[in-house]
């Protein structure tokens, strides 16, 4: 069996996935170092390991992430292609969630945006970053470190289980009994941290942070999804595994009447596209090594 190999090469964590000559997938997983490039050889041999793979078994390694600068030889002397991240990661979101056009949101250290379509003509997805926010995963851990002491993402989200954001968010209900817009329900948020009380605690400020976080990147890319007439969002990266994604999310669709969708391995879009961009490579021969 050849394989086709994707590793996205982050400051610390690599991510490897791998695909059949016949795109079928190799379980994702991800590796911790030091350092990038401990990570990526780290990830690469426990890969070939646990899929019981030897190094001749392995067709291509594409490659993206911001680490992948360090990479610029071989590995284990096999030749490395290099993948634009955004381009990774509208083609592993639209792959993920099997629609033919979406606006794609990558929520790692910061949110990345994108449009990612199938045009009639082309085998290779259309993908156009479209901008994105400095909110993300690395505003969780700062402003939690500061006013919770706490800088583990899975502890923090694991607090915000118990919060109430009525101690926290000041919301339509709270300023007007009116209709301010037909539709516009009292619970929508009218200041992220526009109300805490003094009997806010660190549960609450742990949702609060969270709440803010999903809901600025949930209403760019509502934005987003506007501006291209489409109505599917789907959510990808680190932050779409915590718990409280789904609820908040689900309540901006219900809000916005669009559809924000979490898929399966949605953590590992931004590699499953890295892999998947040697397959749209094969049908443009000046692309081909």
């Amino acid at each position: 069996m050849k394989a086709i190999i994707g590793i996205d090469i982050g400051g610390s964590t690599t991510k490897i996935v791998g695909f059949t000559e016949n795109m079928e997938l190799i379980e994702p997983m991800s590796v911790r170092a030091t350092d990038p490039i401990t990570s990526v050889y780290g990830a690469f041999g426990k890969f070939l390991s646990v899929n019981a793979l030897d190094l001749t078994d392995v067709e291509k390694v594409m490659i993206t992430g911001v680490g992948s600068s360090y990479i610029n030889k071989p590995l284990y002397g096999l030749s490395c292609s290099n993948v634009t991240e955004f381009q990774c990661v509208g083609r592993g979101g639209i792959y993920l969630s099997g629609l033919t056009e979406a606006i794609i949101v990558s929520m790692g250290t910061g949110t990345a945006i994108t449009h990612c379509s199938f045009p009639n003509t082309m085998l290779q997805p259309d993908v156009t970053y479209l901008g994105g926010t400095g909110v993300g995963g690395g505003t969780l851990m700062g402003l939690s470190k500061k006013m919770l002491g706490m800088d583990n993402v899975d502890h923090i989200a694991a607090l915000a289980e118990d919060g109430n954001l009525d101690n926290i968010d000041l919301r339509i209900k709270d300023i007007t009994s009116k209709d301010i817009l037909p539709g516009m329900p009292g619970n929508m948020t009218a200041a992220n941290f526009g109300k805490v009380t003094d009997l806010a605690g660190k549960a609450d400020m742990a949702l609060g942070i969270i709440n803010m976080i999903f809901e600025t990147a949930g209403m760019l890319s509502i934005f987003a999804a506007r501006s291209y007439n489409i109505k599917d969002i789907v959510l990808t990266g680190n932050l779409t595994t915590l718990p409280q994604a789904e609820p908040i999310f689900g309540t901006l669709s219900e809000m916005f009447h669009v559809n924000f969708r979490i898929p399966e391995h949605s953590r590992y879009a931004t590699v499953i596209g890295a892999a998947l961009s040697y397959f749209d490579m094969l049908g443009d021969p000046s692309k081909k090594d």
